[in-house]
């Protein structure tokens, strides 16, 4: 069988989560995650950059829907997991920003306000 990776819109990544059928690795760096996350049933966060040193602790035998904020680092995620001998591996394309659109369930954390003027100038605010 040849490896390969599945592209899921939101609704599809999220139907397959919902009914069990995947675990969603969630990728995006800490502050972002904190702040909101993907409200489903099974999820694993572990940011991108940490991954290579993290990746051999996730077990092979899950179905795994590697998500970012925006879907562009998640498929080098996915890329990833199949070079280290994941079978097949799915790719959430457009990320969190997708996954809003489709009005598609968040978990939202108030006390870890972010502040910036777009999605790529995000930072934690500080208190004063």
């Amino acid at each position: 069988m040849e490896n390969k990776i599945i592209h899921f819109g939101a609704k599809e990544a999220f139907d397959h989560l919902e009914n069990r059928k995947a675990v969603l690795l969630d990728i995006r760096i800490e502050y972002l995650h904190e702040f909101k996350q993907f409200a489903v049933p099974c999820s694993i966060h572990i940011p991108f950059e940490k991954l290579s040193e993290m990746i051999d602790e996730l077990p092979k035998n899950l179905f795994f829907i590697c998500a970012d904020s925006s879907g562009i680092n998640s498929q080098k995620a996915a890329k990833m997991l199949l070079d280290h001998g994941f079978e097949t591996v799915g790719n959430l394309s457009g990320g969190m920003v997708d996954w809003e659109r489709a009005s598609l369930p968040t978990g939202i954390n108030l006390t870890e306000t972010l502040t910036g003027a777009c999605m790529c100038q995000l930072k934690k605010k500080r208190k004063l």
